[in-house]
């Protein structure tokens, strides 16, 4: 569609020549009743009860608790998407409940909200305007503008700071004044005393939006506020004041911007998409108040109107006054209507209240309280008569009846062929319906049930495209899996077989290699073999020598108590051959031995001394070498015990052999045996020559034997050795036995 130019737009504004809207209404304005006097302040209520979400997107997030002290203007929520702007404390005083209220709804829904108990001090928190904004960055603006809490006042209540954001070109910035719901006179009032403030704000606008025209739109049945905002703006050439034709809803944001510059707004597009921007008079209030005061948005100018009301006017109301209290300060009149009927808003967009208790806020513009004869009650519907008055009526060129049929049947797709959400919810059609059917509240119901069925469908087709992708991430993990263990079966094929070839190419050398550490390994475990097999022959041997030394002193015993017998029975036949050689006449003793030298008898007494000697001598050596003996044997014991730390000595020197260390030992142990058995046989022969000479006995012979066995016998053997120091002490005994004797002959 082809759109009027801009150097267009402002021949015609200049000129005076306006564009038109299709249908609209005239209906009884009925403003008189509460324009005629100034605004004035409503008193301070019992209670205040703040919902946390009062405009056009997500609520924000409290930020007090149960108890607290809140002083005027401090910030009880916080903003907690782009959509969404903080609620301030209208006054001080303490938090008493943060709970469920319900809240200025059609169908009477509950909101979260915060409820402050007033101290009656009413002090002001910090407050930081921002005198010098053109000198400031315009996001430190725009940020200032949402944190005060500003929204559309119009009714919309649109963040505002979205609006002054806007990255589009702006050919118009548009100030709405035009209030044309009946009964409603808030803006005109606001216009009339505060046009300065209003200019102020327009200001800051200009200063962040940067339009090439801006433009005043009112009404032309507010000659005072038309004329307070030409004195305000005189000074600036380039705002315009423009008076617009009376009708019915030329308020509308699509309708007034039709009406300045002839362009429409797409179905689904914004003001901006045709290069206008618009703000009502009361939003450019409350900016001028949030940067060059620091105050935030906590009270606005609220109409209360009607007859049932006997002083009907404008009042400035804190934000969460309980609309009864309003009523109160108005003096609600029960005997017009006994139970208060309140419609927020005016009598064509406005809907009536489920409580008195609902309080006011950011959106709320008029409380309308009629009589019984002021308006006509919902439940006077009659049947449609099909006079098509509501499709002359539509100011968006609708077909209403169409829509009502689908809406009431609840075929809401149908519906929406009739573009429903086109629909603007002015009111015109059911202002003009002789069957007073209350065809916007039809509109309203059937666009809720379309959001939720939106909603529905939203959900499933989210969760279906999250199921789809569920099984589609499954399914291309599996594909991931079997990929990744392809290629690792494959690399291990691939290792396997580079192996075998290394092998077969190395073959030769691999085999000598192999070959070698083979032998290595052969001659290792065969030393070990024989390592083991030499522990287990030493440890035998030590058990062996055990055994036998065992044996041998046992044996010994027995040799000592044969050789003690003998003893005994030499000793017993030298005493009586002595007696008989005593009973032989002395005469034939010396006829028998003529022959016998003199010196016989101190040659057998030196012989005998020798003997005694020899005795001794050999008494010490076998003493040293039973010393050296048990030497031997502690030895032995402690090879025993390092068996397992010094097995190469213990195969090289078995355990029946004494240690080195004794060399010189067993020496002196060997010549005193030999030495013992060499004394023994010179007693013994001395002994058998005192006693007969000439006469040898049998047991003579075996004595001379035995000393010859002595001397040749190993002296290596223990018990030899102690068959040794036997014979010495027997032939000790003869030796001296044989000395008593000769001195009893003598």
């Amino acid at each position: 569609m082809k759109y009027p130019s801009f150097d267009h737009i402002i021949e015609s504004l200049n000129a005076g020549k306006l564009f038109s809207f299709p249908g609209g209404v005239h209906p009884d304005d009925k403003k008189s009743l509460s324009n005629t006097e100034s605004i004035a302040t409503a008193p301070m209520p019992d209670i205040l009860v703040l919902p946390l979400r009062q405009h056009v997107g997500s609520e924000g997030q409290c930020c007090v608790s149960v108890g607290d002290y809140v002083f005027k203007g401090q910030p009880i929520s916080t903003t907690t998407s782009p959509y969404s702007v903080p609620v301030h404390a209208p006054t001080s005083g303490e938090i008493i409940a943060i709970a469920p209220h319900v809240v200025a709804h059609p169908s009477g829904l509950t909101e979260m909200c915060v409820s402050i108990k007033p101290d009656g001090k009413d002090t002001w928190g910090e407050l930081t305007p921002l005198m010098d904004y053109q000198q400031r960055d315009k996001s430190q603006v725009i940020e200032a503008i949402c944190q005060a809490g500003v929204a559309g006042m119009g009714g919309a209540g649109f963040p505002t700071h979205i609006k002054t954001a806007n990255s589009k070109p702006v050919e118009f910035l548009v100030i709405n004044g035009v209030e044309c719901e009946p009964y409603i006179t808030s803006d005109d009032r606001l216009m009339r005393e505060h046009a300065w403030q209003i200019r102020q704000g327009l200001d800051i606008l200009n200063h962040l939006v940067s339009p090439k025209a801006i433009i005043i739109a009112v009404e032309d049945n507010k000659p005072q506020a038309i004329e307070a905002l030409n004195i305000a703006c005189q000074d600036k050439q380039e705002y315009r004041v423009v008076p617009i034709e009376t009708k019915y809803p030329a308020g509308g944001e699509k309708q007034l911007i039709q009406v300045l510059t002839g362009r429409e707004v797409p179905r689904n597009g914004l003001p901006a998409d045709v290069g206008v921007i618009m703000f009502n008079v009361g939003t450019c209030y409350a900016i001028a108040d949030a940067i060059l005061h620091g105050k935030p948005l906590i009270e606005r100018i609220v109409t209360v109107t009607g007859d049932a009301v006997e002083h009907a006017r404008n009042f400035r109301v804190l934000l969460g006054t309980p609309v009864s209290h309003l009523l109160d300060a108005a003096k609600y009149q029960p005997k017009k209507q006994k139970s208060p009927r309140v419609i927020m808003g005016g009598p064509m967009m406005g809907f009536a209240l489920a409580d008195a208790t609902i309080p006011v806020v950011k959106t709320t513009n008029c409380l309308l309280v009629p009589s019984k004869k002021e308006l006509v009650a919902d439940n006077a519907e009659r049947p449609c008569i099909r006079c098509s008055a509501c499709a002359d009526a539509c100011p968006a060129s609708l077909l209403p009846q169409q829509m009502f049929w689908h809406a009431k049947a609840k075929e809401y797709d149908k519906a929406e062929e009739y573009d429903l959400f086109d629909c603007i919810e002015c009111g015109a059609c059911a202002y003009v319906c002789p069957s007073e059917i209350p065809l916007v509240h039809y509109y309203r119901q059937a666009k809720s049930e379309i959001r939720l069925q939106r909603d529905e469908r939203n959900k499933a087709e989210k969760a279906k495209q999250r199921f789809e992708a569920r099984n589609e991430r499954l399914a291309r993990e599996k594909r991931e899996r079997e990929e990744k263990h392809r290629k690792a079966k494959e690399a291990r094929l691939a290792a396997t077989k580079n192996k075998t070839t290394t092998t077969a190419s190395s073959g030769s050398e691999s085999a000598k290699g192999g070959a070698a550490k083979d032998k290595v390994a052969a001659a290792l475990a065969r030393a070990k073999a024989k390592k083991a097999a030499q522990q287990a022959q030493a440890s035998a041997d030590e058990a062996s020598l055990s055994q036998s030394t065992e044996t041998d002193n046992a044996k010994d015993a027995k040799k000592a108590q044969v050789a003690a017998a003998i003893a005994r029975a030499k000793a017993k036949k030298a005493a009586q051959q002595a007696e008989t050689t005593s009973a032989t006449p002395s005469s034939e003793s010396a006829t028998n031995a003529p022959d016998s030298p003199p010196q016989q008898t101190e040659l057998s007494a030196a012989d005998e001394k020798k003997a005694r000697v020899a005795a001794a001598v050999a008494r010490a050596k076998a003493k040293k070498a039973a010393q050296a003996k048990a030497s031997m044997s502690d030895a032995a014991t402690e090879n025993k015990t390092d068996s397992s730390s010094d097995g190469a000595k213990e195969e090289s020197a078995p355990v029946s052999r004494p240690p080195a260390g004794l060399s010189t030992d067993e020496a002196d142990s060997k010549k005193a045996r030999i030495a013992a058995a060499v004394a023994k046989a010179k007693a013994k022969k001395a002994t058998q020559q005192e006693t007969a000479e000439e006469t040898k006995t049998p047991s003579s012979q075996s004595s001379e034997q035995s000393t010859e066995q002595a001397e040749q016998q190993d002296v290596s053997d223990p018990a030899a050795e102690k068959k040794a120091r036997i014979a010495a002490a027997v032939a000790k005994a003869k030796a001296k036995k044989a000395k008593a004797e000769r001195e009893k002959n003598s």
